[in-house]
């Protein structure tokens, strides 16, 4: 039972399915955020408008003239900084004037949006970020400290906490991007920014761009259960 249990423990791992199915999920979502954005980012909005243009529009009509729009390097790096106020623009949406972009723009500005009226799941979110960061750069170290302090439980337990507080964040923030989706989508047809068939594309861009955190929360949800069960099975062999 010895010898069974150091090679079971040191190479013979059959929870790395686990992993496999997160890293699977995160790459199908990912290429589907990715081709259907780059479809209909050569579909032009009738409105003529850039991501930039609608989203100060956007802005304004949801009375919020106290966040700037900025220009961001990068493809899809789009995000809302509630700390700052701002709300930052890629390359590919800044000046595009395409459904994807003005799509995705809508999106930022519903982050804003929410910020503004004091959405409770926002406020949970920015809330948990300096415990999400350490979870996710502090919990795997500390359970690798105690594998390598003999399986010290102590260690083990308090990384996987440690790295729970990164899965809850995961899990939070689906109810913001959801609803941050619904707000954008609400306020283009509201505010007459797209017709209903480019509303209607514009819900397969954010639909692709939301299953891109399903597909995070649910890997690291799979990677915590991975710890647990290592976990679990390692005590049980060490009171054997």
């Amino acid at each position: 039972m010895g010898r069974y249990g150091v090679y079971y423990g040191a190479y013979y791992d059959p929870t790395y399915f686990l992993v496999v199915i997160g890293v699977v999920l995160c790459l199908l979502a990912q290429l589907r955020i990715k081709s259907t954005f780059k479809k209909y980012s050569k579909v032009m909005s009738r409105s003529g408008m850039t991501g930039a243009q609608a989203a100060q529009r956007i802005l304004q009509l949801s009375g919020i003239y106290d966040v700037r729009i900025e220009h961001i390097r990068g493809e899809l790096t789009d995000h809302y900084d509630p700390s700052s106020k701002v709300l930052r623009l890629s390359d590919s949406v800044y000046g595009s004037n395409s459904i994807a972009a003005i799509g995705v723009a809508a999106h930022e500005c519903g982050h804003a949006v929410q910020h503004n009226k004091g959405y409770a799941p926002l406020k949970i979110r920015s809330a948990l970020v300096p415990a999400a960061n350490i979870g996710s750069k502090l919990g795997i170290p500390i359970i690798i400290l105690g594998v390598l302090l003999g399986m010290n439980q102590l260690f083990i337990q308090i990384g996987i906490w440690v790295f729970a507080l990164a899965v809850l964040f995961q899990v939070v923030t689906l109810p913001v991007e959801f609803n941050a989706s619904g707000r954008a989508l609400s306020m283009l047809g509201n505010y007459g920014l797209m017709e209903n068939d480019e509303t209607r594309s514009c819900r397969k861009v954010l639909s692709a761009a939301a299953l891109t955190y399903v597909a995070a929360a649910a890997s690291s949800i799979l990677q915590l259960l991975r710890l647990i069960v290592l976990y679990g099975n390692n005590g049980n062999r060490r009171r054997r």
